[in-house]
């Protein structure tokens, strides 16, 4: 994990996690430079390392600043930008629906050095709208608070997602922040850049068991894959829930929905690591789809309660992990269903033994 490399200032945010292997590399590129997002780069080679342009990325026009040297070991690129943070409530006019966007491009960011745990592989991006006259930030936050891993393993913390060492985590975090009316709720908009071809697809998964994360038995992923090509090439993976406690529990669980999935050349802003990796044309010369998530129960009350809301999502490459049985499960299910058989063949038996038993007592008439 390097912080800002090549450059001493903090008053910026890059985090650069690369994970070498024998004959390739994933880069992850973490930014709060214009909207938080992730540049995800796999190479063809063991050796391939990032290169930045601090001057050009820092300027209005970045397109160019970011590449991975040798370009011709790029594999495959993308990128998750989280764009905008939504307020709203329910109203029976559609104009009363929405409160004013918290555009995340515009936020002041504090220096991810403090957070920095090069054991742990852990960040956290904190930040505050650069403009705030209602003071709904003055006691509060947006976070992202980033985890990497070294092997596959599942986060001990609710919802308990399983992931690989070709995986990263993020958190997002609402803390503090005062809802601008009664029964408010949240909504991120999530936003992902593919290369041309290849193509996002919003799947969902539902499973009886709900060991690892109580109550839930949802899980959803955004695949990004080629219409020729079968293989998977990065994905975002969450569950159907939010949590309201900084140590979630099961009751602390908040109701969490996902809009469909929509072209949105939009929604990037006019300046990120986005447009320093992938150039000026993004909108036209690369796939832009945006999803929005939505946290909030019927009431949207849980928020008001706690002003804390957590939601946590794995991203990485290649296909996204798969939760199987645990052996728990497993050995409740085999008890659950063999005892009764058990019984069934066990009666049989004591009635073919009894039927025989009463009939051999009995000569044949003729």
């Amino acid at each position: 994990m390097q912080y800002n490399p090549g450059w001493n200032n903090s008053s910026v945010n890059l985090l650069h996690v690369r994970a070498a292997g024998p004959a390739d590399t994933l880069h992850y590129v973490w930014s709060s430079i214009g909207a938080p997002a992730v540049l995800l780069v796999a190479t063809a080679s063991g050796s391939s390392v990032l290169r930045l342009d601090w001057t050009r990325l820092l300027s209005p026009h970045p397109a160019g600043a970011v590449w991975i040297d040798p370009p011709s070991s790029v594999l495959y690129s993308a990128a998750v930008v989280f764009t905008k943070v939504f307020e709203y409530r329910e109203a029976e006019e559609p104009e009363e629906l929405f409160y004013p966007t918290y555009d995340l491009s515009g936020f002041s960011w504090e220096s991810i050095n403090r957070t920095l745990n090069h054991t742990a592989l852990t960040a956290e991006f904190s930040g505050v709208p650069a403009a705030d006259p209602d003071g709904g930030f003055s006691n509060g936050s947006v976070r992202f608070r980033v985890t990497a891993y070294g092997a596959g393993g599942r986060d001990r913390r609710l919802p308990s997602l399983q992931h690989t060492a070709n995986s990263s985590q993020v958190e997002f975090v609402l803390a503090g922040v005062a809802p601008r009316g009664n029964g408010s709720r949240f909504a991120l908009e999530v936003a992902t850049v593919e290369e041309a071809g290849v193509e996002q697809e919003l799947r969902s998964t539902r499973s009886i068991d709900d060991e690892y994360t109580p109550t839930i038995f949802e899980m959803l992923s955004l695949v990004a894959r080629s219409p020729n090509d079968s293989s998977r090439r990065s994905f975002l993976q969450w569950k159907a829930t939010a949590y309201g406690s900084r140590s979630p529990r099961r009751e602390d669980n908040i109701q969490c929905r996902s809009g469909g999935l929509q072209v949105a050349n939009w929604t990037l802003p006019t300046s990120s690591i986005v447009r320093a990796y992938f150039g000026e044309g993004v909108g036209s010369s690369y796939t832009v789809s945006a999803i929005n998530i939505s946290f909030g129960g019927e009431d949207g009350e849980v928020y008001q309660e706690k002003r804390y809301l957590s939601w946590s999502a794995l991203l990485g490459f290649g296909q996204p992990p798969r939760d199987t049985f645990s052996p728990l499960v497993i050995s409740i299910m085999a008890v659950a269903l063999g005892t009764p058989l058990a019984l069934l063949l066990l009666g049989g038996c004591v009635l073919l033994f009894a039927q025989r038993k009463r009939y051999s007592e009995y000569e044949p008439i003729n």
